[in-house]
């Protein structure tokens, strides 16, 4: 296992003993393997440490086609799951429009307060007016039983069904960077076009986040699929590091969510 460990941080080791307890389960029960909701960086583990394990086969869904989050099928190479087998549902949030602003850090901070864990939760989406979000099936009937309101905002969990997706609003843009490391100050000074003094500041008043976890740390350096964002910039989803110049800079391809555009 040490040869694994060596390709990732140190704070992932925990993370991936339970990945290679998912992909024996699989393999040695011959018995499929639903994991919880995760983000694009646990994906990524989960898909370069099964490459070692020629038995199983992933397949991904989060709900809808270009989904954040999504709950991996790990199974026996022969079987292929429909839908069904990921065991998602929908939920929109009704809320008085005319008088209410709802936000997506205050329907998670709120759906994390009715005592879910962060990993039962997908997407929240909003296509600038309605919100829906993503659950595993087997918590939709206490949340919408048990969550009646946002902050102030008296509102109205309703299960809906996938033909009722909307389309959401935000839209990311793939760009191309070239920066001097992989620092995540360096890196977000480079993307969002402020000093690395402005970016430092930023991590410090914990403003950012990797992976939906805060963060002080300037030298953090990043990894493919890691999604950093920014309180009021925006977010960065790093998709592929292709290399370096001539002058040993290093070449990114970046999904950019830029608020400020």
């Amino acid at each position: 296992m040490e040869n694994v460990y060596q390709h990732f941080r140190p704070e992932e080791k925990a993370f991936i003993d339970q990945v290679t307890d998912w992909l024996r389960q699989v393999e040695m029960q011959y018995t499929p393997y639903l994991t919880p909701f995760l983000d694009p960086r646990e994906q990524f583990i989960v898909k370069s440490i099964a490459g070692q394990h020629d038995e199983v086969k992933i397949n991904s869904y989060g709900g809808y086609e270009a989904a954040e989050r999504s709950r991996l099928y790990l199974s026996p190479a022969y079987f292929e799951p429909e839908q069904n087998d990921f065991e998602i549902k929908i939920a929109e949030i009704r809320y008085p429009k005319k008088f209410a602003e709802l936000s997506h850090g205050k329907i998670l901070g709120t759906l994390m307060g009715a005592g879910v864990e962060r990993s039962t939760i997908g997407d929240i989406v909003s296509d600038g007016e309605r919100w829906q979000f993503f659950a595993e099936a087997s918590i939709m009937d206490f949340l919408t039983a048990s969550v009646t309101k946002i902050g102030n905002v008296s509102i109205q969990l309703e299960e809906c069904p996938y033909t009722a997706i909307i389309l959401p609003k935000d839209t990311w843009e793939e760009r191309h960077e070239i920066v001097s490391s992989l620092r995540l100050d360096v890196v977000l000074a480079g993307v969002f076009n402020i000093s690395r003094q402005r970016s430092k500041e930023l991590i410090s008043a914990g403003k950012v986040k990797v992976n939906w976890h805060e963060t002080e740390r300037p030298d953090m350096p990043l990894g493919v699929h890691d999604v950093v964002s920014i309180r009021g910039y925006g977010r960065v989803r790093l998709q592929n590091i292709e290399g370096k110049t001539k002058k040993e800079k290093i070449r990114l391809n970046l999904g950019v969510l830029d608020r400020n555009r």
